[in-house]
C-alpha cells in the first residue's frame, strides 16, 4: 500500500455522511480479480483500491491473493494472473483487515459493485470478519442513468467509459488499474450529478429511487402494449379469412 500525504476527511457516522456534499466525501474505489464469477465456488486473486478525496487519488491499496485453488486458463489469459504469481501471495483472510482499515470512514464505489462486494462480503464471512456498513455507489448504475446510450457511448462497460472520459489510467483486468480507472469515471459522473442538482448521498439515493420507478413504469407500459398487441393479433387470426380484408376495404372506401 502506498499513501500520499493529504488531509483526508473521515466520516464515521453514515447518517452524517449522507448530508455531506458528494464532493467533500472520501471514497474508496475498489476492484477485485477472481477465478470466476460466483463467490460460492470461486476465489479472489487480487484486490486493488484507491482512496479519493476532492476528485484526487490520495492513497492506494493493492495485493495479490492466493485463492487456494488453481486459476482457470481463461482467467489467466484475461488477467495475466496465474498460479506462479500467486504461490507466495497471502490468503484473503490476511489481506482483508488491511483493506477494511484502508476504507474506514469512506463511501465504497465500484464498477458493477454487486460483483465485487459479493466476493468481499463472502470472504469476510469466511474469515470471521464483520462487514462494515459502508454506503456504496455503483458507477455502472450511475452511468446507465447519466450517459446517453448510444448517442454518447455504445454501452456502460468500464473500458468504454474510461475511453470516453479519457481517464489517466485505462482498465486492464488488473485490480489496481481498474480501480484507478473507475475513480476517474466516478469523478466525472459526480460532476454530472451536480449539474442535475444532486449533491448529497441522500439526494442521490432519492434520485436513484425515482429513476428506478420510472424505468419500472416504462417496462410495465411496454409489457402491457405488447400483451394487448399479441391478444389483438390472436383474436384477428381466428377471424374468417374474408373478414380480415374489411379494415383495408373500409380505408379504401373512406377515400371516396
Amino acid at each position: 500500500m502506498s499513501v500520499l500525504h493529504h488531509t483526508v476527511v473521515v466520516v464515521n457516522d453514515n447518517d452524517v455522511s449522507r448530508l455531506v456534499p458528494l464532493t467533500e466525501l472520501d471514497y474508496t474505489v475498489v476492484d477485485v480479480e477472481t477465478t470466476g464469477f460466483t463467490p460460492a465456488d470461486c476465489g479472489i486473486t487480487e484486490i486493488g483500491a484507491v482512496r479519493v478525496h476532492g476528485g484526487q487519488v490520495v492513497a492506494e491499496f493493492s495485493s495479490l491473493v492466493n485463492p487456494g485453488t488453481p486459476v482457470p486458463g481463461n482467467i489467466v489469459e484475461l488477467t495475466g494472473i496465474g498460479d506462479e504469481m500467486l504461490a507466495e501471495a497471502p490468503a484473503v483472510a490476511a489481506v482483508l483487515p488491511g483493506l477494511l482499515a484502508f476504507a474506514e470512514g469512506s463511501v465504497l464505489a465500484a464498477h458493477n459493485a454487486r460483483f465485487d462486494l459479493s466476493f468481499l462480503t463472502a470472504a469476510c464471512e469466511g474469515a470471521g470478519l464483520p462487514w462494515p456498513g459502508f454506503a456504496v455507489i455503483d458507477t455502472v448504475q450511475l452511468a446507465r442513468h447519466l450517459m446517453a446510450v448510444p448517442d454518447e457511448v455504445p454501452d456502460c462497460k468500464l473500458g468504454t467509459l474510461a475511453e470516453f472520459f479519457g481517464t489517466l489510467v485505462q482498465p486492464s483486468h488488473r485490480a489496481l488499474a481498474d480501480a484507478r480507472a473507475t475513480a476517474g469515471i466516478l469523478t466525472r459522473l459526480t460532476d454530472r450529478l451536480a449539474s442535475k442538482g444532486i449533491t448529497t448521498l441522500d439526494g442521490l439515493t432519492q434520485w436513484l429511487v425515482e429513476q428506478a420507478a420510472a424505468q419500472e413504469a416504462a417496462r410495465a407500459r411496454e409489457a402491457l402494449r405488447v400483451a394487448v398487441a399479441e391478444a389483438a393479433t390472436a383474436r384477428w387470426s381466428r377471424c374468417p379469412h374474408w373478414l380480415r380484408w374489411l379494415p383495408a376495404a373500409a380505408r379504401r372506401l373512406s377515400r371516396y
